[in-house]
């Protein structure tokens, strides 16, 4: 994004502030809401088996001066039985600077560990409302606004999870800020601190690379560079070559439940795998993968470039931003419905450019994507039934759709003087 692009928040839309009046008393219950599953979750039987124990499971590796064996099965399998009395049977993945991180928590309890997690994920929920609401303004009702951030189920799966889905919004969003403010490096390197679920940043960083985004790939390097440090830190390069043999075999085994089947993920990857998985063989599934997912990369740097070209305002670059997100949730792997959490950035975003009247088909792709999104009891029910790849397709078709939404609208009717901007969303503030 460019300077010329960048958007006053003082005209972007209402902000949230803190009182005695409506707007007050609908944070307050969100951030009652939001400690009570804390606590609900620090108390829950189930508190071991979340994702999170693989992650204390990693630090606890480290905390005991075991480095050179963090991605040793055996090594983490028998610390799991160990700690727990009814352990996940998942291992730790995640690159080694996150089990460093958390490495001077490790010799505390695990629900202590937990709890302190769980209250920093709070913190960011109750956040987000106020870095978002100036950028994404619709709807303009506050109680509505903050009502989406519970309605998007994502959130709270990451929340009790223990997941960094969470901080993975965070980053992007911040991401996104600084690119309206015109600093693509603060960008590239806010987007960098996401780099614990690599695998859902990079589909992002090769748009912008493919889009010749030189200042944005520096600070996103910077990021890196200092990460690699931290995790050179923490195994040494005999950790981190044995740590790509592992990722190497997690890849090999799609279905491996310790890894993470691919039949829980949103992805591409996951439709596939669980569509074509008995006709094609693994590899034949990758390459189909590789091919659709690099297809929708390009498609996207081409039609940014084209419309930096022409000179496209905010409104363009926003739903860039946006489609972008989607396209790299899609093409990312291990997208596990926790990960779609930076999604509700991209939902914001759209919703606050609604298309106009005139644009019946694309209303109702993206109403139809917005629903389903926001429809909380849907993604569980798809949950348990063990068929959420099927939010895979609905995910591209969104995708699809917001780039479809930057192109030429139809004229404004005359009793229509804001022309592109949906009745029900707020009007610019001078």
């Amino acid at each position: 994004m460019t300077r010329s692009a960048t958007l006053d928040p003082r005209r972007a839309g209402p902000k949230l502030r803190l009182g005695l009046d409506e707007t007050g008393l609908s944070y307050v219950i969100l951030a009652v809401m939001v400690l009570s599953a804390v606590l609900w979750a620090r108390f829950s039987p189930q508190v071991e088996q979340t994702d999170f124990s693989m992650t204390y499971i990693g630090a606890r590796i480290l905390h005991l001066g075991r480095s050179a064996r963090l991605y040793d099965l055996q090594e983490q399998t028998a610390m799991r039985k160990s700690t727990f009395a009814r352990p996940s049977p998942l291992l730790f993945e995640h690159p080694p600077f996150e089990a460093l991180i958390f490495q001077p928590l490790a010799a505390l309890p695990y629900r202590t560990v937990y709890i302190v997690w769980a209250l920093v994920n709070a913190a960011i929920w109750l956040t987000l409302p106020f870095l978002l609401r100036p950028y994404a303004p619709a709807p303009r009702e506050t109680t509505g606004y903050l009502a989406l951030f519970v309605l998007y189920a994502p959130l709270g799966i990451a929340l009790f999870q223990g997941q960094t889905s969470l901080a993975m919004l965070l980053f992007y969003t911040l991401c996104f800020i600084q690119l309206k403010r015109g600093s693509p490096l603060a960008a590239g390197a806010c987007l960098g601190l996401a780099l614990f679920k690599f695998q859902l940043v990079l589909p992002f960083v090769l748009i912008f690379l493919l889009r010749r985004q030189w200042r944005f790939l520096a600070g996103f390097t910077l990021s890196g560079a200092f990460f690699g440090v931290l995790s050179l830190m923490a195994v040494g390069w005999r950790g981190i070559f044995s740590y790509v043999r592992f990722l190497a075999t997690i890849a090999s085994d799609p279905r491996n439940i310790s890894y993470g089947s691919t039949l829980y993920m949103v992805s591409l990857q996951g439709f596939l795998n669980a569509v074509l998985g008995r006709f094609l063989s693994g590899a034949g599934i990758g390459v189909l993968v590789a091919a659709f997912s690099l297809g929708l990369i390009v498609l996207t740097a081409w039609r940014w470039q084209r419309l930096e070209a022409a000179g496209a305002g905010p409104e363009a670059e926003d739903l860039m931003f946006a489609a972008a997100i989607a396209v790299s949730l899609s093409a990312g792997s291990h997208l596990f419905p926790h990960d779609l959490s930076p999604l509700l950035l991209s939902l914001f975003l759209v919703a606050a450019h609604f298309p106009a009247s005139g644009r019946t088909a694309l209303r109702g792709l993206l109403g139809a994507g917005l629903a389903v999104f926001w429809a909380t009891p849907l993604v569980f029910v798809l949950l348990a039934r063990h068929c959420v790849y099927l939010i895979s397709p609905i995910l591209i078709a969104f995708a699809l759709g917001s780039l479809q939404l930057t192109g030429k609208r139809p004229a404004a009717p005359a009793d229509d003087p804001a022309g592109d901007r949906p009745r029900w969303a707020p009007e610019r503030i001078a």
